[in-house]
């Protein structure tokens, strides 16, 4: 389901219009980006959390040159499902 989508059904289920549904879905969008980079967590109960993990330093490797290269630490966002999400899934 791509984001258009997403947001057709948004406002098919709140019964509100596709634009108030549009604004609706990137305010929640923006609020948990903002939350991720200041390092905070945001949870929805029974469906999920938003989190950031950090990654370490590492070494890999270039796969034309075989050579070593440093691979810097860095922070990725994580999304951990919730018990009810993982049921729904699984139906």
């Amino acid at each position: 389901m791509k984001k258009a989508e997403f947001i057709a059904k948004v406002a098919e289920k709140a019964k509100i219009t596709k634009k108030e549904a549009t604004k609706v879905v990137n305010a929640v969008l923006e609020t948990i980006a903002e939350a991720l980079s200041k390092g905070d967590t945001v949870q929805f109960v029974g469906f999920g959390t938003f989190s950031v993990r950090k990654r370490a330093a590492r070494e890999g490797r270039n796969p034309r040159t075989q050579q070593p290269i440093k691979i810097p630490a860095t922070k990725v966002p994580v999304f951990r499902p919730g018990k009810e999400l993982r049921e729904a899934v699984k139906k």
